[in-house]
């Protein structure tokens, strides 16, 4: 039985693109909702309770983007107070609300994305499209847990040899400054040694082969036609308009109707449709243990 990652990434991809390009291109109060929660329980999901910190910094993200609209922006009929002779009004808040939580969905689904997309699967996407492109957003995706694991290791070095001798600002900063020096020196030192590797196995001589282990079965199709079901849906609600929402100069949104309700239904369960997958695994796996 496979989950939602193990489905093929073709299938997987597109439903990223999909899920993650209609929250970024619209700021419905209701479909960014759909999408930060069906985004952040995708990432529970996957990973519980073990990045506390990815929480924290995207809640800080979210305060500031929330807090820092209102200061900057000042449309909107709603004064809520005045500030060094500025108003602060309710639709400046409001929006930057929304816009905050907008990205704080968009980055969910990217990092849920770039946990289930590894580089063997961007080269089975992309890889007959765009080789060379297949090939940097491997080499990237790799290089992010690389330049962890480098850095880790250099601040050990950096400890191990006694440079932090007190536990000040000055001092962790001018130790970052040479873990980020060594940091920088390896990477580059480290992309030299990659490129006269591939250049000594042939690569960019001929024409390139690949070999791919994913096969593309019915849950796939099932998954790819869904996907692109509950994205025509959705789209419908966008280009008629039925989900028109603005901020300003007061808050206002299309008249309900059919076809803003069946557009946000079916944005729901895209947003939802990974756990909705994962959930059905689960059972059918306690349905299959239940039987030993």
């Amino acid at each position: 039985m496979k989950g939602f990652a193990q489905r093929n990434p073709l299938a997987v991809t597109l439903y990223f693109l999909a899920v993650s390009g209609i929250a970024m291109f619209t700021l419905h109060p209701v479909i960014t909702l759909l999408s930060l929660c069906g985004a952040l329980l995708l990432f529970l999901v996957r990973n519980g309770t073990k990045e506390g910190k990815s929480h924290l910094y995207f809640l800080a993200l979210f305060l500031l983007l929330s807090l820092l609209n209102p200061l900057i922006s000042h449309r909107g009929e709603t004064v809520l107070f005045v500030l060094n002779h500025n108003p602060v009004t309710l639709e400046a808040l409001l929006y930057g609300i929304c816009a905050g939580a907008n990205l704080l969905s968009v980055l969910y689904w990217l990092r849920s994305f770039s946990q289930i997309m590894t580089s063997d699967k961007l080269l089975y996407v992309f890889g007959k499209f765009s080789p060379k492109l297949s090939l940097v957003l491997s080499m990237s995706i790799r290089y992010v847990s690389l330049f962890r694991q480098q850095a880790a290791k250099i601040a050990g070095a950096q400890k191990a040899l006694g440079l932090y001798r007190e536990n000040t600002l000055i001092d962790r900063f001018l130790g970052g400054l040479r873990i980020f020096s060594v940091l920088l020196t390896w990477a580059l030192e480290n992309g030299i040694i990659t490129a006269d590797s591939m250049a000594a196995r042939g690569y960019g001589c001929g024409k390139r082969t690949s070999y791919a282990i994913f096969r593309f079965s019915r849950e796939d199709a099932l998954l790819l036609s869904v996907t692109l079901l509950l994205l025509l849906l959705t789209c419908v609600g966008m280009i008629t308009g039925a989900l028109d929402f603005s901020f300003y100069p007061a808050v206002s949104a299309a008249p309900c109707s059919g076809i803003s309700v069946g557009s946000l239904v079916s944005y729901g369960i895209l947003a939802f449709l990974p756990v909705i997958f994962e959930a059905k695994e689960a059972i059918l796996w306690k349905y299959s243990l239940s039987k030993i």
